[in-house]
């Protein structure tokens, strides 16, 4: 299991990045989102 997971890792090294950074900006969205009731 734990070769099968390495292996998943290193043929998706390419898409790893733009897949964290996808994820980092749904996550700054829904902060600002959640905010934005607050500030008005």
């Amino acid at each position: 299991m734990a070769k099968e997971i390495k292996a998943a890792i290193v043929r998706s090294r390419d898409t790893l990045l733009s897949d964290a950074l996808g994820v980092v900006a749904l996550m700054v969205m829904l902060f600002v989102g959640l905010s934005l009731p607050a500030m008005i």
